[in-house]
């Protein structure tokens, strides 16, 4: 039997010679919820990992959670760790009457290099709210709370949380799960695939004012250094093109979804987390989306690569993909 491999999205080019690929999927949807775009096989499941955060933040919100603004931000990304994060994780918990204790993620170090270096520094320790997810987490306890679930195994994929959670994702992304694992955090994780979760994204920008769908995505464009940190890609996108929403996801994973329904997910077949960005650019520049300041997307459509002290190469996209 023939296997017919994924196509190479990105090059890594160095002194001239292309060293390195990474092959992937992607689609790109057009304002109507139509294929637009599309590279590779983006029909077939994946594990979404963190991109599944704001599906997840919708059934919170659902399910009785009452945040909003740069909370509900934080409860739907992948905090960086840095220092307001761990105080915004903290705001959730103490608003229903929980203290760190009661997170089930791991200790981990910040996400951001600097900031892990400057923890360090101070002499602190690896903790739970310093891992990337602890908004969420402290968000599913605070649902706990509110619809008067137990705390202690808000893991449980048969907790009520978690099956509202599948629920939501299955709702949102217009198809099955097709697997259920364990996320890097400890949470069940919804496999779909990068079609579906284009599908949600749309589906959260094109929501209603004031429901849970539109909240969480209002919530996320309006505080990006929230869901992601200070010095990330997700960031300065959402800053720079107003209306999109965007959320990574470990293993290559990048999803999107502009104001008028336009919308792209993306899968890096090796989980290269260095190859993410200059895909999604080039699939963002696809679908006709441009900054005020064309020059962001200039910068962010290539990462440096150096030799000794001096760039020698990059990491583009191939030219003409889509």
């Amino acid at each position: 039997m023939t296997t017919v491999s994924t196509p190479v999205l990105v090059e890594v080019e160095r002194s001239g010679f292309v060293e390195s690929r990474h092959r992937g999927s992607a689609v790109g949807l057009a304002a109507d919820g139509t294929t637009a775009v599309r590279a590779g096989f983006p029909d077939e499941p994946i594990f979404p990992r963190s991109a599944n955060k704001p599906m997840q933040a919708v059934a919170m919100v659902r399910s009785g959670l009452e945040l909003d603004g740069e909370l509900l931000a934080i409860a739907s990304g992948s905090h960086s760790g840095e220092d307001f994060h761990v105080e915004g994780a903290e705001r959730i918990l103490a608003s229903v009457g929980l203290s760190a204790e009661a997170l089930r993620c791991p200790e981990q170090w910040p996400l951001d290099q600097e900031v892990a270096l400057d923890v360090a520094r101070r002499g602190e320790d690896r903790t739970r709210l310093r891992m990337n997810c602890s908004g969420k987490h402290a968000a599913m306890l605070a649902t706990c709370v509110a619809a008067g679930w137990s705390t202690a195994d808000y893991l449980d994929p048969a907790h009520p949380l978690q099956v509202a959670s599948r629920e939501a994702v299955e709702a949102l992304a217009g198809e099955k799960v097709a697997a259920v694992g364990v996320d890097g955090c400890g949470a069940p994780l919804f496999a779909v695939s990068a079609t579906g979760v284009a599908r949600a994204f749309r589906a959260l920008v094109t929501a209603e004012p004031g429901t849970p769908e539109r909240k969480v995505a209002d919530a996320m464009r309006a505080f990006p250094a929230w869901t992601s940190g200070t010095r990330r890609e997700e960031r300065r996108l959402m800053e720079a093109v107003p209306g999109l929403l965007v959320k990574c996801g470990a293993e290559g994973v990048d999803a999107f979804a502009f104001a008028d329904g336009r919308a792209g997910a993306i899968k890096i077949d090796d989980g290269a987390m260095r190859a993410r960005t200059p895909v999604t650019v080039a699939l963002l520049r696809s679908l006709g989306v441009e900054p005020a300041d064309p020059a962001v997307l200039d910068e962010l459509a290539t990462v440096p690569l150096y030799g000794g002290e001096a760039v020698v190469g990059e990491i583009r996209a191939v030219r003409g993909v889509f």
